[in-house]
């Protein structure tokens, strides 16, 4: 593996590890700044690692693996569509996961929509986003990308049921009985049309820009 793809891994282990550090060990003695410093310092980690983690993305090789041809892009472009749903579906205040203060009385009102096919529905999107990237197997830097977005993402919806259970309690407890850690195939025809059409409506959007954005082709542009 070249040395650009090494840097990459550090980059993206710095970003991933230091989003766990802040969110939980480290959480207590933040706090200690107060809420506001708090998020400023996490925001400024954040973005910091995170455009380290660009950076090093665009320095690395391009198209050193063989690809996985016309089925991992087929698999790559059906992923996308309800990795978009979930997203849609999970940006609202009453979503249980997000540190909002209707976040309780979402978790007691019980699940519908997006939350029918996983109590992490945000966390779940980027993990399926994840993995369209890398089945690509179009080169090592997206394999590396790839592979910290799924674990920032589902080792992170692991340890934010235990936050949240100490943190709401009776609450969470109970949305987190009621639902489902891993996503539910059933729970997806609960998704209104609405969330479905703004899916493919992103979709198409972020297919088109992505040749212009990204430099490579995706979903059904690939073929136009």
């Amino acid at each position: 593996m070249e040395a650009g793809n090494l840097w990459l891994i550090v980059a993206a282990a710095t970003f991933v590890g230091s989003h766990f550090a802040m969110s939980h060990p480290l959480r207590p003695v933040l706090m200690r700044l107060g809420e506001t410093r708090f998020m400023l310092v996490y925001n400024l980690v954040s973005l910091g690692t995170l455009i380290w983690m660009a950076q090093a993305f665009r320095r690395a090789p391009v198209g050193d693996l063989p690809g996985s041809g016309d089925i991992g892009w087929i698999v790559a472009t059906v992923l996308t569509v309800p990795a978009l749903a979930l997203f849609i579906g999970s940006i609202t205040p009453r979503n249980p996961s997000l540190p909002t203060p209707m976040a309780a009385e979402g978790a007691r009102a019980g699940p519908a929509g997006v939350f029918l096919v996983t109590r992490h529905p945000m966390l779940w999107s980027f993990a399926l986003w994840a993995v369209s990237h890398a089945v690509l197997w179009w080169s090592w830097r997206s394999v590396i990308v790839s592979v910290a977005i799924l674990v920032l993402a589902l080792v992170g919806a692991k340890l934010l049921d235990g936050k949240k259970e100490r943190q709401m309690g009776e609450a969470w407890q109970s949305f987190e009985a009621r639902t489902s850690f891993a996503p539910r195939i059933g729970g997806f025809a609960h998704i209104g049309w609405i969330i479905w059409a703004g899916a493919l409506v992103a979709w198409l959007a972020i297919s088109w820009v992505h040749l212009p954005l990204g430099g490579v082709e995706a979903g059904v542009f690939r073929y136009l």
